[in-house]
Parts: structure tokens; sequence; C-alpha cells
């Protein structure tokens, strides 16, 4: 299993929160995945390239600031695993 569905097959079992940003500043738009952990954890994949894992973080606070380093804008809305399951 290539290492980016291996890593989203982990997520899918431990994932409590899931949020797109986008970086409006090209067109088309680039968009990331923001994926939070059970355990505070946060990786952010592109959906574009086969959702391939770009970074890690420990904490969400590390990963909202690396995005928005890179001038990325979070969409305003957030889908949280307990109101899927």
């Amino acid at each position: 299993m290539p290492a980016q569905e291996q890593a989203l097959a982990e997520r899918s079992t431990t994932w409590e929160s899931i949020e797109l940003w986008v970086d409006s500043a090209l067109f088309p738009p680039r968009v990331l995945m923001l994926i939070g952990d059970r355990d505070g954890s946060c990786r952010i994949f592109k959906p574009d390239a086969n959702y391939q894992l770009v970074v890690t973080h420990s904490d969400y606070e590390a990963a909202k600031d690396g995005l928005l380093e890179d001038e990325y804008e979070r969409i305003e809305s957030q889908l949280l695993a307990e109101e899927i399951f």
C-alpha cells in the first residue's frame, strides 16, 4: 500500500476533525485538508495529489500556524467525527 494510502487508512479510525484550507491567491486555488486526530496531532494532505501527506504536526496550533504562514485560509466549517458516527 502506498504511503499516502496507509496514512489515510490509519486516520480512518482515529480522526476527530477535518478542515479544508485554501490558497486563493492562485487560480485555480490550492486546497489542503487538515485532519486532526484524537491524540491532538494533525496531518495535512493534498487532495489534488491523490491525498499525498504534506506534513505532520504534533498539535493543531502548529498546523494552523504553518498554514497561515503559507497564506492559506480556513474554510469556515469543520467536519467532526462525532457528527458522522
